[in-house]
Order: C-alpha cells, then structure tokens, then sequence
C-alpha cells in the first residue's frame, strides 16, 4: 500500500501540473481572503477565519478532482494497471494506497493556509482567534477533503479519459455536498423531512463540526461516506 501511496504522491509532483494546482489554491485563497472587497477578512473587524471555512470547500470541489482524475484512468488508459495488477498488492491496498497519496497532497495543499491563523491571530487587537472553533474547522476540512478523495477516486475507476472522470468528479462532490440542503428546501419537505434530507448531505455535517465540537455521528457519517465510494472503487477496479 505505501508503496502506492509513494508513487501517486510522487507522480502528482513530477511535473509542474502538481505545483500550478496548489500554488492556484493558495493564490486564489489569498485573493478572496485578504484583497477582494466582498470576502476580504481584514474588513470584516473580527478575529476569525470563517471566510475562509466558507469558500475552501468550494475551491477544493475543483482542486480534488483535478488531482486524482489521472489516478486511475490514466493507468487505463496507458496500460500501467496491467503492469500494477502483477505487483503481490490486493485490489484495497491498491485503492488505499491511492487515497492515502492524494489525501497527502491535500493535505500539503492546507498546511500553508494556517499562516492565515497566525496572520489573523497577530492582528487582532485582543482575544485572538477562537483556536476551538478554528481547530474544528480544519479538522471538517479534513474530512470533507477525504470524502472528496474517496468521491473522485471512484469517478477515475470508471473511465479511461481523466478529463470526463475530473468532469464527473466535480459534478458529484457538488450533488453530495450541496445537493441534499438545496432538495430539502423544497417547500413541500417543510414538515420535518427537510431535515433528515439535509442530514444526507456532506454541507450539514461539515459545518457541525466547523462549531469546534466533534460529534460522533459527524465522524460516522464521514468515514461511512469514505468506506462506501472506496469499496465503490475496489469493485470497479477488481472488474478490471
């Protein structure tokens, strides 16, 4: 398994494809954050970063497909999957292997972001950043970076053509994520299913979490979603 692991990680950075995506990530979330009026933090007069927790689930929709769209449809596509099927690893290590080098992409990908507490935190003028409230936010950013993982993970084992598995990716991270709290806005869900439809999608869970406190059916929830597209993903892959 970390033998795959080792190889998507260093595949994603062996060119600069890798480099411009994170360092896009990086700069977009500048822009938003620190020079464009309507988002920028500095304005808003306090010590937090829920901007930022607000707009990092929507770039990641785009940042997360885009890394893990080459990751089976290219071995597709060029064959490599034969070669890594000879090699003594079972269909889940394969799969694990490959979530867990994209999940360390992601996760490079964040690490430069907790400049903005230190920023922030230096800034303020008393009190400080709320560090429970802002742990907990990193910590569903986490989480939903994994599900977002898992999610593309599965559109790549579908196709052979990373442009349509990126394309599905995106698409899908937006339904699982969005989709469910748009649905139980319906006026006819109002008397009370509108809340166990919400509780379906990633947005409910994401933003309990972001409150600074870990409940566990948030923590099922998540990992439930993981373990669902990631056997998804290991029966795709076997059928190969």
């Amino acid at each position: 398994m970390w033998s795959v692991c080792k190889k998507e990680f260093r595949q994603f950075f062996s060119s600069l494809t890798g480099y411009i995506a994170i360092i896009v990530f990086l700069l977009l979330n500048g822009l938003l954050l620190f020079v464009f009026p309507d988002s920028n933090i500095l304005d808003f007069g306090y010590a937090t970063l829920d901007k930022f927790f607000e707009l990092a689930p929507w770039i990641l929709l785009f940042l997360i497909p885009a890394i893990t769209m080459k990751s089976f449809s290219d071995e597709f596509r060029t064959g490599t999957f034969e070669i890594l099927r000879t090699k003594p690893l079972s269909t889940w290590q394969l799969v694990s292997g490959k979530f867990m080098g994209s999940f360390l992409v992601v996760l490079i990908a964040l690490l430069p972001t907790l400049l903005y507490v230190l920023s922030i935190d230096a800034l303020s003028v008393q009190g400080g950043v709320d560090v429970a409230g802002t742990s907990g936010s990193y910590m569903g950013l986490l989480f939903l970076s994994a599900v977002f993982i898992a999610i593309s993970l599965c559109c790549s084992s579908l196709t052979a053509n990373a442009v349509v598995a990126f394309i599905l990716s995106a698409f899908v991270c937006f339904i699982v994520y969005s989709g469910f709290n748009a649905i139980s806005q319906i006026p006819a869900l109002e008397a009370g299913a509108d809340y166990y439809i919400e509780m379906l999608g990633i947005d409910f869970h994401y933003r309990s979490v972001s409150r600074g406190v870990i409940d566990s059916r948030d923590v099922i929830y998540f990992c439930s979603v993981i373990i669902f597209f990631l056997l998804f993903t290991n029966r795709n892959v076997a059928k190969r």
